[in-house]
């Protein structure tokens, strides 16, 4: 089973394709972004892209997406294509302090940045509804929210 992680084509024996993407993304390929959360696809921790749109990889089967890009926390950054930085999304949630235990971190970052490669300039309502299906146990909504709205303008070079 061939899976493209990251920009790089991951070649797995065929038993990997019995598991979740989650876990064959944890155990086999040692990326640890995307976090056990819930196993329901309901939390949001474990979320990846693939082919650029945001998925639950707890409930998706490795051979389901087989030959298709898979994006995790780890592979945002080079996306962005600016060498030796972040991508603006993990930026601003550093600058907007907005991780307290950080387990839901991956989730948050991976939707925002889904939502600012479709709607670059969104409202906090649009952020908020994108955001609704992440749970967060610490309670930074507010800072999250200031983040993504901070990576937006930043993304669109408003001064700030």
């Amino acid at each position: 089973m061939v899976l493209h992680v990251n920009q790089v084509r991951c070649e797995l024996p065929p038993a990997a394709g019995q598991a979740s993407l989650l876990n064959v993304l944890r155990n086999d390929l040692q990326l640890n972004g995307p976090k056990y959360g819930c196993g329901l696809g309901e939390c949001g921790s474990c979320t990846v892209w693939v082919d650029g749109v945001a998925a639950r990889a707890c409930a998706i089967p490795a051979r389901g997406v087989a030959g298709r890009e898979i994006t995790t926390l780890e592979g945002l950054a080079p996306l962005h294509g600016v060498p030796g930085e972040l991508h603006p999304v993990q930026q601003a949630f550093i600058d907007a302090q907005a991780a307290q235990c950080g387990y839901c971190l991956n989730g948050m970052v991976m939707m925002a940045a889904a939502l600012l490669a479709r709607e670059p300039n969104p409202s906090e309502a649009d952020v908020r509804r994108e955001l609704s299906g992440n749970l967060c146990r610490c309670g930074t909504h507010i800072e999250i929210i200031q983040a993504v709205m901070l990576a937006a303008q930043r993304m669109q070079g408003v001064p700030l």
